[in-house]
């Protein structure tokens, strides 16, 4: 009886427990058991393929550049639990808040700076959404621009480096973190700078959707206001330069920038008096909670890559990839239409381990630049966070949200930065130097 069916239906399979709320990993790991069997029942799989599966694990487990993401996590998680976040948003919004719209600027730019000094989202929007929205609703910002540049400025740090999830791609794709974070930093800044225009063309367009701050409420620019910034910002900087500067001169691999950024954070609060046990407590809890789901995850999507490919599924996948009409052109279209619309449904780790190691390899059959294709896939999958229904910047920020907030207007003001990130995708995609300019 032949086999060649259940490679297919195993892919089916796995994403419709996933999308009935079965959990990614065991979803991932059972399929793979079931499909196993089955395999052997058709006479088209060798259960002797499955002792390479401890070996996989062990492997995951030692694999050093996988340490960079409790370290980057952990780097992020000190810096909001200790406060330090939110001294730099209340900082640099009195230094906007003259400006029409400044308030939005503000929270783009701390979006960037927190992006390059945490890597994760959730403490980005959470941080953002407690101290910014009620600020900007209060001064007649319309909720659906307050909501969309909070959800979309907590995102930059899906593709501005250090990012948890380029680490987590360069791993699957068999390529150098480094690499990608240097090809990901200029596409970062500019979607960055895409939001902020976005901002000021609100500002003047409809400038009672983004007022400046009352003049009593503003605090004049003078050597007090200059001082506080240079506190409030420096540090922060000089953090972020530390971390990446290491990476890209090639003295820190990005584990041990990451380690040094750990280090540093932890040094930071410290300095300010903000190094409690329980902000420690609450960095730890939140690190392993979050590495151990991506350990999880990924000793699920080995057991399902194994056995998958064992059925055969990557000759199917491949064939299936590289004999699309258009050739290379075809290819990135159903492979970023493919990340976009599972970006709806399921969460970028999940998209990370299931997705990516089946279309890198006909990236490569395609002659295409591995860091390029890694760079598109880490701007489309940060789509993923703001695509309703099950966007997780949404969920993050209606948490914190005021009840005058409705769900409606955070999903109204998600929709032109959706727009503005799929415009920054077609960017990269029609101009690539965009992610090689720093790498040549």
């Amino acid at each position: 009886m032949s086999g060649d069916w259940l490679a297919p239906v195993m892919f089916v399979v796995v994403f419709i427990l996933i999308f009935t709320g079965f959990p990614v990993a065991f979803a991932l790991g059972g399929t793979a058991l079931l499909f196993a069997f089955a395999g052997v029942a058709a006479g088209y799989f060798d259960w002797a393929l499955l002792y390479a599966l401890p070996e996989r694990i062990f492997g995951i487990m030692s694999n050093f550049v996988l340490l960079a993401v409790p370290f980057f996590i952990f780097m992020g998680t000190v810096l909001e639990k200790s406060g330090l976040a939110e001294d730099l948003l209340r900082t640099i919004g009195k230094l906007f808040g003259p400006l029409r719209g400044g308030l939005a600027l503000a929270v783009v730019l701390v979006g960037a700076l927190m992006a390059a000094a945490t890597g994760v989202v959730g403490a980005s929007v959470v941080a953002m959404g407690l101290i910014s929205l009620p600020i900007m609703l209060r001064y007649g910002y319309s909720p659906e621009l307050s909501t969309g540049v909070i959800a979309a400025s907590g995102t930059l740090g899906q593709i501005i480096p250090p990012s948890v999830v380029l680490v987590v791609l360069a791993d699957q794709m068999g390529i150098s973190v480094g690499d990608l974070f240097v090809g990901s930093l200029l596409p970062g800044l500019m979607l960055a700078g895409m939001y902020a225009l976005y901002v000021i063309g609100v500002a003047i367009l409809k400038p009672q959707a983004a007022p400046a701050l009352p003049a009593h409420e503003r605090e004049s620019f003078g050597p007090e206001l200059l001082r506080q910034v240079i506190l409030v910002m420096i540090p922060p900087l000089l953090l972020i330069l530390l971390v990446l500067g290491s990476i890209f001169a090639g003295v820190a691999t990005p584990t041990e920038a990451g380690a040094l950024g750990a280090l540093g954070a932890m040094v930071l609060a410290w300095l300010n008096r903000r190094l409690s046990m329980d902000a420690l407590s609450a960095a730890l809890d939140h690190t392993t909670r979050l590495t151990s789901m991506v350990v999880f995850l990924l000793i699920g999507s080995t057991a399902f890559a194994l056995v998958f490919r064992g059925l055969y599924g990557d000759v199917w996948i491949e064939n299936l990839l590289t004999g699309l009409p258009g050739g290379t052109i075809g290819f990135l279209l159903v492979a970023n239409l493919s990340i976009f619309v599972l970006g709806f449904f399921i969460d970028f780790f999940e998209i990370a381990f299931i997705i990516i190691p089946l279309l890198a390899p006909a990236a490569r059959l395609h002659g295409i630049d591995l860091v390029w294709f890694g760079v598109m896939i880490g701007m489309n999958l940060q789509t993923s966070f703001l695509t309703p229904p099950f966007g997780f910047a949404l969920f993050y920020l209606r948490s914190v949200a005021p009840a005058q907030v409705r769900t409606l207007d955070i999903y109204r003001g998600a929709v032109p930065f959706i727009a503005i990130q799929l415009i920054g995708l077609l960017l990269i995609i029609l101009f690539p130097e965009i992610v090689t300019a720093l790498l040549d």
